[in-house]
């Protein structure tokens, strides 16, 4: 429920409350309803909300203005969310939201001709060198166009590098030729022998394949004709002129005003590097690059092109260097210069990542910059007897090497897949305060903020932290083991070696009859465990295993992604296949994270595996996952304890600290119904007695977190929320059990108070906690279950969740959907709250109701059905993507994969009709039931 809880808390802040009031002042209703939709709905209300605030202060004619126009209002509050910088542009030209609602452009990519046009109008006087000012509020304001389109899901991502490489073009070229012009004034035109010399702005990098970053260096080389001079009264060399030019340029676009730079510009591309000429002639470039140019010299120059100024000295360049560049043989000397290049970045990269914690998305290995090498390493090999494949931006050349069949479907889907994510990530933390940044936040709340700012992927939106790095892992996993694959399999073979019956060969002709789907995957882990021949063999020895391996590569993409990972976790592929037990009472408490991730991970799979192949009862799943949660949250406690000893001990050098802080799980957790990617709900809660170690505590709890959330090569376990303690993340994270009481006697909220009632202890002291729960739950029955208050209560949350995330998770918070159920019981469980349970999860919720008699048989029996299939649904959703999922798949084959699954885990009462036709019948009697309680 993260997502929904920071809509919840917006929503019901004090602070956000009074600046709606107060914003609505003078706008009317309708506007202040418009704002209020337009905020649920952002991925950063808070932020949102401040900007908008702020724009009412200082600019109250152009708020109101806006307010009243939708589309404006609409594309302001879009902006406020995703990007401080241009946020702040808009504080001080705020008549650029009413000029983009009214341009009618938003719908298509701008050419390098139209931001010409443009910067032909925005700039005056007509024909002088433009300022530097006034090209970065150019570019500011274009940005803001582009950025719109983008989070507002307008443009796809190829788009959006186009349009940004055309406004850089564009700029390059406008700056290039005002300057021309004026130096022709005073020096004269350049001649050479052959007539009029031109000069080339040749771009590389990103700039180069026209996929640039909203807050990339653009890399340019400055090629010109021939040497010569100039035919004016003061005339000079050609190369002292273009060098001018060179110079002056490369000021103009990098000089730093309050509007910020308008280019970073980049050099050291040229021949020789830094310690070259600014600018050549097209001969000395061509005597470079035969006679001296290193290999990654040549390999840069597939991204080259001519951005900017005349087209010929750099057309001429490209065309002597493309036989340099490409091998008319498949020479594997260039594959191993890409291999040794990737190595001592990689080796960089260790060696700075102490000091910065974030990942470099990037640079780290499975990243951006392994994808492009990789692009160019295949581009190398086969370029030479396939021209098609030569291209400069790295997605058209995936298409082309999957064109002429050098990629498979399977590498190219996954080669695609991760650079389109990885891209959108990096815009995404780029285009916040235009930073050139590839590191991930390590702040928590501003790793949420990230998730929810990303676009759709695939079947659903990465809504949390969690799901992001879950998807982030899954990406450089990918591309990694791709890349050692490809590289590798490019090497000249040896003789080839007899062919053996613990070949992955064999093994693949014995998977293939049992698969229907998953054969690329299958494939793909075969030659994975090729480099281990007992591991292989053991495979292909053990029917039952073979069995278990095709029943899971065939119907989990998510397991089956993480044994092609993990290939050594066979292992728990065989354990799973033989028994459904589950137990962790020989696991030694792991000393540090990385034990704990690699404990974690295996049992993981294991439990989701049985789930699979042995056909395990949904909620038995979901009870063997939350047991495996809990000893990784104990693991976790123990661990920071030590760590906390050893760095900052209490201030009372007498006090022993021990389990006195209580550790809480509410939410899927607290009822035992934690899935494969859930989030963790917990709150931290100290005895009053050991209140004055309160400091010592935090640092205990701020530790766990870490070492459960911390994302690393091997993943996360799950993602932390400690929002639902009282007065959510305003105030400290562990509080005392008086806070608590007072808090829930006093101020907290209908749903709040009942949200605990589906608590237990986990950590800590557990018996004391379990007691404290219960003197909790004694305050909510007084305070809802007598009064009968919290029914208005709940049927108002509920019906806002549904309004909010309704439309894009109707599984959950849609009519009829799961959180139907859940309201219900958790309205018909308080009416005998003064019974109090240690644990329940929904199927026990359900019966302890019926016994009750507040619930009649045959609805009890259809609540036990509803939320066997809903779980089911969500569970086989979560193994397909690994992670949550808010609707079923549009695709007819994953939709078939997921019936597959959900008719292993649901009645056969169920299996009638399609598996969309049974969640619109459980819909239609969910909220007919739901009604029934409320209304």
């Amino acid at each position: 429920m993260a997502r929904l809880l920071t809509a919840i808390e917006f929503r019901n802040s004090a602070r956000a409350r009074g600046d709606l009031e107060r914003m609505g002042q003078g706008i009317g209703e309708a506007a202040l309803s418009r704002i209020h939709v337009l905020l649920a709905a952002s991925p950063d209300p808070d932020q949102a909300l401040h900007f908008l605030e702020r724009l009412r202060e200082q600019s109250p004619a152009a708020f109101e203005e806006i307010s009243q126009a939708p589309a404006a209002l609409r594309y302001l509050v879009a902006i406020f969310s995703y990007s401080t910088f241009l946020s702040e542009a808009l504080l001080r030209y705020p008549e650029w939201a009413m000029e983009l609602a009214t341009a009618g452009d938003l719908d298509r990519v701008l050419t390098q001709e139209e931001f010409t046009d443009r910067l032909e109008r925005f700039l005056w006087p007509h024909g002088a060198i433009p300022q530097a000012l006034d090209l970065a509020r150019f570019r500011r304001r274009q940005l803001l166009r582009i950025v719109l389109r983008d989070v507002l899901g307008l443009a796809a991502l190829a788009e959006v590098t186009e349009e940004l490489s055309n406004l850089a073009d564009a700029t390059l070229d406008f700056a290039y030729q005002r300057i021309r012009d004026a130096l022709v004034l005073r020096h004269g035109a350049p001649q050479s022998l052959d007539g009029a010399c031109g000069f080339s702005i040749i771009s590389l990098g990103k700039l180069g394949g026209k996929e640039l970053n909203y807050s990339s260096d653009i890399d340019l080389m400055f090629i010109y004709s021939a040497n010569g001079q100039t035919d004016g009264a003061d005339a000079i060399s050609n190369k002292e002129f273009f060098k001018k030019v060179a110079n002056q340029a490369t000021e103009l676009l990098s000089t730093y005003t309050t509007e910020g730079q308008c280019y970073r510009v980049d050099l050291r591309l040229r021949p020789d590097g830094r310690y070259g000429e600014v600018c050549i002639s097209l001969d000395g470039a061509r005597d470079y690059y035969r006679e001296r140019a290193r290999d990654w010299e040549l390999q840069m120059l597939i991204k080259a092109r001519v951005s900017a100024g005349e087209k010929e000295p750099g057309r001429e360049l490209l065309e002597f260097v493309e036989p340099l560049i490409y091998s008319t043989t498949l020479d594997f000397r260039a594959v191993e210069s890409v291999s040794e290049t990737r190595e001592r970045i990689a080796e960089k990269l260790a060696a700075k990542r102490s000091a910065h914690a974030g990942l470099d998305i990037k640079l780290a290995r499975g990243g951006i910059r392994d994808i492009e090498f990789l692009v160019q390493c295949l581009q190398r090999l086969h370029g030479g007897r396939e021209p098609w494949v030569r291209h400069g931006g790295t997605m058209f050349a995936l298409s082309r090497l999957r064109d002429k069949d050098l990629l498979s479907a399977f590498e190219y889907t996954r080669l695609a897949s991760a650079y389109q994510f990885l891209r959108n990530l990096e815009h995404r933390l780029q285009f916040d305060e235009d930073r050139q940044t590839h590191s991930l936040p390590t702040d928590l709340e501003a790793l949420e903020i990230l998730a929810q700012r990303m676009p759709r992927s695939g079947m659903a939106e990465i809504s949390t932290a969690d799901t992001l790095e879950r998807e982030l892992d899954a990406h450089l996993g990918d591309v990694e083991d791709l890349y050692e694959r490809l590289v590798h399999a490019a090497k000249p073979a040896a003789a080839a070696a007899p062919r053996s019956q613990a070949s992955p060969e064999v093994a693949l002709e014995r998977g293939r009859a049992r698969l229907n789907r998953g054969r690329d995957r299958f494939e793909f882990f075969l030659e994975k465990l090729g480099a281990n021949p007992p591991w292989l063999a053991r495979l292909i020895t053990d029917p039952d295993l073979m069995d278990c391996a095709a029943d899971v590569f065939e119907h989990s993409p998510y397991i089956a992604d993480q044994l092609i990972r993990y290939p050594g976790l066979i292992e728990e592929l065989a354990m799973a296949g033989r028994a459904e037990d589950f137990s962790l009472a020989e696991e030694e408490w792991p000393a540090e994270p990385d034990a704990l991730r690699r404990v974690f991970l295996r049992h993981m799979l294991r439990i989701q595996i049985q789930s699979v192949h042995r056909r395990m009862p949904i909620f038995t799943t979901l009870g063997y996952t939350s047991e495996l949660a809990d000893w990784a949250i104990a693991a976790a406690y123990k661990i920071a304890l030590a760590q906390s000893l050893d760095a900052s001990p209490p201030k009372n050098t007498a006090y022993a600290p021990r389990d006195q802080m209580m550790v809480i799980a509410l939410g899927r957790l607290g009822m035992r119904e934690f899935d494969l990617a859930s989030d963790a709900d917990l709150v931290f809660v100290l005895p009053d007695a050991d209140a004055p170690e309160h400091l010592f505590w935090t640092g205990v709890a701020e530790r766990m977190i870490q070492a459960i959330s911390a994302y690393t090569g091997q993943g996360v376990l799950f993602t932390v929320d400690a929002r639902l303690r009282p007065d959510g993340r305003s105030v400290t994270l562990v509080q005392t059990e008086r806070l608590y009481r007072d808090y829930f006697a006093t101020r907290a909220e209908a749903w709040e108070g009942i949200a605990y009632m589906k608590a237990r202890a986990v950590a800590g002291n557990l018996a004391h906690a379990t007691e404290f729960l219960h003197q909790l739950q004694d305050i909510d029955w007084r305070r809802y279950g007598q009064s009968g208050r919290s029914r208005p209560e709940l049927a108002q949350m509920r019906a806002r969740l549904e309004k909010e995330q309704g439309a894009k998770n109707p599984l959950k918070a849609g009519r009829g959907g799961y959180y139907d159920i859940d309201f219900a019981l958790m309205y018909l469980r308080l009416k005998g709250a003064g019974i109090f349970f240690k644990v329940l999860n929904t199927p026990e919720r359900i019966d302890v109701i019926e016994k009750m008699g507040h619930l009649e048989r045959d609805d009890a029996e259809f609540l036990r059905d509803a939320a066997t299939f809903y779980r089911a649904v969500d569970h086989g959703l979560r193994l397909s993507a690994g992670h949550a999922e808010g609707r079923l798949p549009t695709s007819p084959e994953q939709l078939q994969i997921l019936t597959g699954l959900v008719y292993r885990w649901t009645p056969a009462h169920l299996h009638g009709a399609a598996l969309d036709v049974t969640l619109a019948e459980i819909r239609d009697k969910t909220r007919e039931f739901f009604d029934r309680q409320f209304t």
